[in-house]
């Protein structure tokens, strides 16, 4: 699967305020029913204030578009980053907090229960450690290596990352999943992701930096607070050993373009299977059977980094294994634990990873405990009050058009041989567009909220969670669901469903606007339409079939051209420096890149193709093709703190918004609409103008 964003939210709003304008304009009306007779921002739905007029088009298109909002736009002392899905975020919280403030008076609403235990602090500060004592009184308990893989098992089910996954996951996956098999996607599989580590990124182990220096520093002095924090001694050298098991461990992860190869990491094995990764300390068919009894086989994707984890962590003392689990049970459960665990989670991921200051306030902490905890059973909500039915016809008729795009596309490529087009369009043809929300909910009548133990729920709905996700494995692919709530602001393709995804919070101004300029929708929505359509024909999702099946079906001679023609991309992604010394890494951003390319060729298409062969009319001066354009920039407006870009480098396929803007440099429309000239600093000659799809 590829998010539009990956495992965390990015950008800002179109006003130079803090208080994005959907806040401040939209939610009155919606809340009345009553919709906007105009676009949300500018005349034509861009936010012509936030422009740099006297940047060059040419030079740096982000700047021409963007320059006055970013120089006028501080980050929230709360937020690592901030832009338009930042404020659109936010919008999606105030609304959620709306209906969890309305739910929280009633006895009988599960939600309303859940919530009302989170904002009940006091509460948790008289409770102290008395909640989480039984579970850490029992890794304490540990007393031979027979025992550990229970506790692993448990710690699962508890909502406790592990070897099986953790924050070090490259897919971003903290627990285990099950996910339909790539090679027999009707039926579901337990996928295992490489883990045992804190930190997400192996290079923060590795990298011999003073910036990756400073922060392993402030890794061990995090771990060692926690100890102290459970009311152990001799925490210092406790933490330092901790430090020491996991570095080794991230010695064996792999690297980020394997890690994210579709074929590399497709590895089955049978539960017998399974002993090649198990050691004294740690049986995996004993975890796996604690889990679910009829799980016969797993996809182990990194399989050599789980044996090695595996074996060191049969190196390591009982002490090291049991210091472990403890600080990641109160990293991992510190939203329902005392205020000082909380911010000690904040002070390190937080701050030291992503550079954010201050944490948002309760409200809206309490919101993401809810959405991570019950999100579906506040999403049928969100999408009954913010998600008119009429939306998903008009944004299915956009999709519609933009697919048929891709289908022409696809007739004119010189370099696909003609059996392979023949498949690729029969692949478009069997698409699946999810819009707005599911048309079947779970049923969460079977989990237990009270009032007043905020800790108690927590661990509940962790094991129902993890429970209706594991049961699952082996089972038939229930294709009704979706990975997302209504009320995320997010994309995704999910490749071997052959699905492209679009909640309900993602379709608002400036990403989609029902009274905007058509141009400015196409480029903005309508280019991150095609960015999912494509992403099933990108580096990783070309290699599933018109079945959704994982399966080798491109001739030798379209690998061949495929790849000579994406080497230019990664090449003009490593010109890019992020931050001093710093450029992005174009093999891991391939897919992401040819996907922005890619999804704002289809869309351009798509948009001329509505016009009827008749040129759109001029307003406040722009003609329709520079306001496409001016769409995409818009999106992409955002600042970052440095420490959140420079984690975001290491971590995050995507570009930086800057350079997802420049993707435009490669379109012949682009120099067309705006007069890029030879000598303008993102003028390519056309001959090197990077065409794809």
């Amino acid at each position: 699967m590829k998010n539009l964003f990956a495992a965390a939210l990015l950008a800002g709003t179109a006003l130079a305020a803090t208080v994005p304008a959907a806040s401040a304009q939209e939610a009155p009306a919606a809340a009345a029913g009553v919709a906007s007779p105009k676009p949300e921002r500018g005349s034509f739905g861009f936010d012509t204030a936030g422009m740099d007029r006297a940047a060059k088009p040419g030079d740096d298109f982000y700047e021409y578009a963007n320059g006055t909002w970013a120089k006028n736009t501080p980050i929230p002392a709360d937020k690592a980053n901030y832009g338009m899905f930042i404020a659109l975020d936010d919008l999606s919280k105030q609304r959620v907090r709306g209906i969890l403030d309305a739910a929280g008076a009633d006895d009988n609403s599960l939600i309303g229960r859940a919530y009302a235990s989170y904002l009940d602090g006091a509460t948790v500060e008289t409770l102290g450690l008395a909640p989480i004592r039984p579970w850490l009184d029992k890794v304490r308990g540990l007393k031979d290596r027979k025992g550990y893989s229970a506790l692993v098992a448990e710690a699962a089910q508890l909502g406790v990352s592990g070897v099986y996954g953790s924050s070090g996951a490259w897919a971003g996956y903290r627990l285990p999943y099950t996910w339909p098999d790539d090679e027999q996607p009707g039926r579901m599989l337990l996928v295992i992701e490489q883990g045992g580590t804190g930190m997400p990124d192996r290079d923060m182990y590795l990298a011999d930096t003073p910036k990756m220096a400073a922060i392993r520093a402030a890794y061990v002095a995090h771990l060692a607070k926690l100890l102290t924090l459970a009311g152990e001694t001799g925490t210092e050298a406790r933490a330092e050993a901790i430090m020491a098991v996991e570095t080794e461990i991230a010695k064996a992860y792999w690297n980020r373009d394997d890690s994210t190869d579709s074929t590399k990491t497709y590895n089955k094995f049978t539960l017998a299977e399974t002993a090649q990764f198990s050691t004294p300390t740690l049986d995996m068919a004993a975890v796996l059977k604690a889990w679910n009894p009829a799980i016969a086989e797993v996809q182990i994707r990194m399989p050599s980094a789980t044996k090695a984890a595996a074996q060191i962590l049969d190196q390591t003392t009982l002490q090291v294994l049991k210091d472990q689990l403890l600080v990641r049970s109160l990293d991992d459960l510190s939203a329902a634990l005392p205020d000082a665990i909380e911010q000690e989670n904040f002070a390190f991921y937080g701050t030291v990873m992503k550079g954010a200051p201050e944490r948002a306030p309760r409200w809206q902490r309490g919101v993401n405990f809810m959405e991570e905890a019950f999100g579906e059973a506040i999403g049928k909500e969100y999408a009954a009050r913010y998600f008119p039915p009429a939306y998903k016809v008009e944004l299915r008729g956009l999709i519609d058009n933009i697919l048929a795009a891709m289908d022409r596309r696809i007739d004119k490529l010189a370099w696909m041989q003609p059996e392979t087009k023949a498949r690729a369009k029969e692949k478009l043809k069997g698409f699946t567009v999810k819009i707005g929300h599911p048309d079947q909910w779970r049923d969460y009548s079977g989990l237990q909220v009270e009032r007043g133990d905020l800790f108690g729920n927590l661990v509940r709905a962790n094991r129902f969670n993890f429970d209706y996700m594991i049961e699952k494995a082996g089972q038939p692919t229930r294709r009704w669901e979706w990975l997302m709530t209504p009320q995320t602001v997010n994309a995704h393709a999910h490749y071997n469903q052959l699905e492209i995804v679009f909640p309900a919070a993602f379709l608002q101004p400036a990403f989609y606007d029902p009274y905007a300029d058509p141009a400015v929708n196409y480029g903005a929505i309508g280019a991150v339409i095609g960015h999912e359509i494509i992403h099933h024909f990108d580096d990783q999702g070309a290699q599933y079939n018109e079945k959704g099946e994982l399966a080798n079906w491109w001739t030798p001679e379209d690998k061949a051209a495929f790849k000579q023609a994406t080497q230019a991309m990664v090449e003009q992604a490593e010109t890019y420096e992020v931050l001093p010394g710093e450029h992005m890494k174009g093999e891991f951003a391939l897919g992401e890149n040819i996907g922005d390319l890619a999804g704002m060729t289809l869309a351009y298409d798509a948009y001329r193709a509505s016009l009827g062969g008749k040129e759109a009319p001029v307003i406040d001066g722009f003609t329709g093709d520079q306001r496409f354009f001016l769409g995409w920039a818009q999106i992409w407006r955002r600042n970052y703190r440095e420490a959140d870009l420079r984690q975001r480098l290491m971590t995050d396929a995507h570009a930086p918004s800057i350079q997802r803007v420049w993707v435009m440099r490669n379109l012949d429309a682009w120099y067309d609409a705006y007069g890029v000239k030879p000598g303008d600093k993102l003028y390519l000659a056309p001959e090197k103008r990077i065409r794809v799809w």
